[in-house]
């Protein structure tokens, strides 16, 4: 069985966060490990408090997880300070992981910086350039570039300067411009976009967490980054298209459907 580890921070709502990392990594039949970096009060609507692990807590955590049950692949979320990051390139660095997917977790879903500028400093100098793939949003690929992004040329161009120091992949997810849900990943110096519909349904809090994770279980498995992004990607939407809704708000996406579900589209394993 592949295994994959996750960093981020805990969702008490389940929705994003580590939850919707293990949910993401059990529906794709693999071994889920979480290293938690914060605790959040949080639901669909924002985040309400945030309370951060001890960094060398958070290093023995990494201890435990690579000194007894090596992961396949690794997906990083919300890291919010300078030391956290420090930590995690660190362990990282000296266990040799492989498959890294970083999903920058920069603002809150009310616009909230859950990152100060020291932190996106030492996230983009020590971090990023340890991914084999980095999965901005439009607000997040606008901060790691200093520049606007308004159409797709634009996303063109913030993909080559986030990418251009790095060793990995950038994938700037487009789901926030007027028109489709057009995905946008600069590998190896070629341009890759991943055509989608925007897809009614107000349920898509932890898309974001659930897309990276799904690519670092296809990475574990062997796929190319290509490759991977458009199996996750199918992925992320068959969940969406499926329309389910919790609670009497607005409900978090449910990502664990049955694999064997025929009539929720493209299964998992595909």
């Amino acid at each position: 069985m592949k295994k994959v580890l996750t960093i981020a921070g805990s969702d008490c709502s389940g929705g994003a966060g580590i939850q919707a990392d293990l949910k993401t990594i059990t529906a794709h039949q693999m071994y889920g490990m979480s290293v938690i970096t914060a605790l959040t009060a949080q639901n669909t609507t924002g985040v309400y408090g945030v309370a951060e692990i001890d960094a060398a807590f958070v290093a023995r955590q990494l201890d435990c997880v690579f000194g007894d049950i090596f992961p396949d692949a690794v997906k990083i979320g919300m890291v919010s300070s300078v030391r956290l990051i420090e930590v995690i390139a660190e362990k990282l660095t000296r266990y040799q992981a492989k498959n890294i997917v970083i999903d920058p977790v920069m603002f809150s879903t009310s616009g909230h910086a859950l990152m100060s500028v020291g932190a996106m400093r030492t996230l983009i100098a020590s971090l990023l350039p340890l991914g084999d793939a980095v999965t901005p949003n439009l607000a997040e690929a606008q901060s790691l570039c200093g520049r606007e992004i308004k159409d797709e040329a634009d996303m063109v161009r913030a993909a080559e300067i986030i990418g251009k120091p790095l060793k990995g992949g950038v994938l700037i997810k487009g789901g926030h411009l007027d028109g489709g849900a057009n995905d946008l990943l600069d590998h190896n110096g070629e341009t890759v976009w991943f055509k989608g519909a925007k897809i009614d349904n107000p349920n898509t809090h932890g898309t974001g967490c659930t897309l990276s994770s799904a690519i670092a279980c296809r990475l574990a498995e062997g796929f190319d980054l290509p490759e991977s992004v458009r199996r996750a990607k199918a992925y992320v939407t068959g969940a969406l298209r499926a329309g389910l809704n919790l609670g009497q708000g607005r409900g978090p996406l449910n990502h664990c459907w049955n694999l064997t579900d025929k009539t929720l589209g493209t299964n998992p394993r595909v």
